[in-house]
């Protein structure tokens, strides 16, 4: 029986596939006649618009925020990480939350009134297209990108005073506007606030970290798929922005957590030592794995085609290598590493040089030299490669074995293949080479890098993706796109240089490789033999074994080394097909040959000694480097593939 009046949910929780957020506590029919209608409890449930269109894991993790925004997980805490890799839909799942706190909870009325949602200003646009496009137009959203500093103080203010019925509940902002004009928000509440790329509030001291904890709102979300880059206090950051005080302050955490945890990971540490670290560790987990979630990109396989990724080592030409020993041979290198010099700046340009001179001889500074090195980008130099595909034309005044063994895979794929490529690199003037290339060869191109507005961003990606587009090439600085942006328009993706932060070279790489891609993915890394740049590779994979346990006591970039390191660093191996491949000391290699395959079950999160090795194109993977493979170019190959492809029933 049931009493007139009685609230009910506002969707059906017994549907088919219906995804229930909150069950009340089943009571008795003569219980239900004793209890008054406004006290009844009701089910909360997704709406089937997004409820249908939602996956396992997504479904699970819609329901891990809801248990943590409603503090069923930690008592008198509101908040989250939602820490999935890239690709994973985070921004539906935080969407599918966002629209059922702010139509439902067990007492039948809205949870909250407002909600903001704080991103990278290259991503406003992207979260009002994905409201748009899930929720059809039914929930109404206000969108701050520009306008002058009145404008905007004045839309806030309208925004952050609305109360009862709220017109427009939601607002998508900028982390650079929400600082500059916190005070108005300030002024007022809101009940969720989602932070997006959240890492960037690793650091307490900074502005936008200090703008952020100062809104009245109890519900916080952060979103971020690389949540432990570097070191524990920057974790720490995180997880205090979310849940304040659940680990303690700074200085309790620092004393408790991570002194500990970093003296049992000590090379030189007792055996106490470890034990209290790995206790430490423990403890730390088992309190921040109750309010955050992360599920890897082995997820995709069910949904995405088999991605490849291919590590290829290329030899430097003469012209580098020479360039390469005068810069070691410079009398301030050599003061670097005899420990004369400890300037800071000093090492850090070192290192610059190197890694530039890797991308292109014309890259560097003359002036880091003792004596003057005669090289000009314009001069015609004739390269040593004849190359091994003859129908193809040599970049007469390209010097560097990278960016010849770029001109091949380009010139194989634009000739054989309809395929389209993304082509990364961390500095801009690389990508003016690469600009210059494309005129060279006459390939349709576009290009994102920080000087972009981000209007007309929004709007190259569109075109670039659309099918009938004509244009063959993105190029994309990894500083100024490497997350949000989706570039399934094209199926490869070329990394011309490693990055210190693997976070950061796995945001770029996941452009391509996600929801909607229906091609086959390759994805090439180009690294210079036996230079800095596998050194770089190297600390990167270190990282990532690091991070898997929480903490990594590295540094994200090159600030500080110990004269060890950069003796190593600056260390040039010419006697080698490939300085990482040696340092694994490799049991499936024979005189670089692999005589045994992979692990059953490996794929590309696997350790690079469970990858393919590879010093000649027989065993490759891909069609199009096989036809560009040159051996005076290229040196070694490692190849590893996201999953085995299914095979089809019909």
């Amino acid at each position: 029986m049931r009493r007139c009046g009685l609230k009910t949910a506002l969707h059906d929780p017994f549907e088919e596939n219906a995804l229930v957020l909150y069950s009340p506590r089943e009571v008795s029919a003569q219980e239900q006649l004793k209890t008054v209608s406004s006290e009844v409890d009701v089910h909360v449930v997704v709406d089937p618009v997004l409820s249908k269109v939602l996956r396992p894991h997504q479904r699970e993790g819609v329901k891990f925020m809801w248990d943590c925004v409603t503090g069923q997980r930690i008592h008198g805490n509101h908040g989250c990480i939602m820490a999935d890799e890239m690709g994973l839909g985070k921004t539906l799942q935080c969407i599918t939350l966002m629209w059922t706190l702010l139509k439902q909870s067990p007492k039948g009325t809205p949870t909250i009134d407002k909600a903001i949602i704080v991103t990278p200003s290259s991503l406003v646009k992207n979260w009002y297209n994905e409201i748009g496009k899930w929720l059809s137009g039914r929930l109404s959203v206000i969108t701050i990108d520009s306008g002058t500093k009145e404008e905007i103080d004045r839309k806030l203010g309208q925004y952050i005073t609305q109360h009862g019925r709220v017109v427009s509940p939601v607002l998508i902002i900028s982390y650079e506007t929400f600082r500059l004009h916190a005070p108005v928000l300030h002024s007022g509440s809101t009940g969720l606030i989602i932070c997006d790329e959240g890492h960037r509030l690793k650091n307490c001291e900074n502005q936008t970290y200090t703008a952020l904890t100062q809104l009245k709102t109890q519900c916080r979300v952060l979103l971020s798929g690389t949540p432990i880059q570097n070191d524990l206090l920057e974790y720490f950051s995180l997880l205090h922005f979310v849940n304040t005080g659940i680990l303690g302050t700074t200085s309790e955490f620092r004393r408790h957590f991570e002194g500990p945890i970093l003296r049992g990971r000590d090379a030189s540490a007792t055996d106490k030592a470890v034990q209290l670290g790995q206790e430490r560790l423990q403890e730390l987990s088992s309190i921040v794995n109750k309010c955050i979630i992360r599920r890897t990109a082995s997820i995709l396989t069910h949904y995405l085609p088999v991605k490849y990724e291919l590590i290829i080592c290329c030899q430097l030409t003469s012209v580098q290598c020479l360039l390469y020993d005068k810069l070691l041979e410079s009398s301030s290198t050599k003061l670097i590493l005899e420990e004369k010099n400890k300037k800071q700046s000093s090492s850090l340009a070192a290192v610059t040089a190197l890694k530039k001179l890797c991308n292109h001889p014309s890259l560097i500074n003359i002036g880091e030299f003792d004596e003057p090195v005669h090289y000009s980008s314009s001069k015609s130099i004739q390269p040593e490669h004849s190359g091994g595909c003859g129908q193809l034309l040599i970049v007469i005044n390209s010097p560097s074995g990278k960016m010849l063994v770029l001109d091949y895979l380009l010139a194989v794929t634009k000739a054989t293949t309809n395929d389209k490529i993304v082509l990364v690199s961390n500095y801009t003037q690389t990508l003016d080479l690469f600009e210059d290339l494309c005129r060279l060869r006459k390939y349709q191109f576009v290009r994102l890098d920080g000087s972009m507005s981000i209007k007309k961003r929004s709007k190259i990606v569109d075109k670039f993706n659309d099918p009938m587009s004509s244009d063959y090439i993105f190029m994309l600085s990894s500083k100024a796109g490497g997350c949000g942006l989706n570039l399934i328009g094209a199926n490869r993706l070329i990394m011309f240089d490693p990055d210190w932060n693997p976070a950061n070279d796995d945001q770029a790489m996941a452009r391509v490789w996600r929801d909607g891609q229906k091609k086959q993915v390759f994805i090439y890394r180009l690294l210079s033999t036996g230079s800095i740049e596998e050194k770089i590779f190297q600390r990167q994979a270190h990282k990532k074994a690091l991070s898997s346990c929480v903490v990594d006591k590295e540094e994200d970039t090159e600030r500080h080394f110990s004269l060890d390191d950069l003796k190593q660093l600056f260390k040039l191996n010419k006697d080698t097909p490939s300085d990482t491949h040696d340092k694994l000391n490799c049991k499936r290699c024979l005189f670089n040959k692999q005589i045994k395959e992979p692990p059953t079950g490996s794929d590309c999160s696997s350790d690079l000694s469970h990858w393919n090795h590879s010093t000649d194109k027989k065993i490759l993977p891909d069609s199009i480097l096989k036809t560009a493979w040159d051996p005076s170019l290229i040196s070694f190959v490692f190849h590893q593939r996201s999953h085995e492809a299914q095979r089809s029933t019909v």
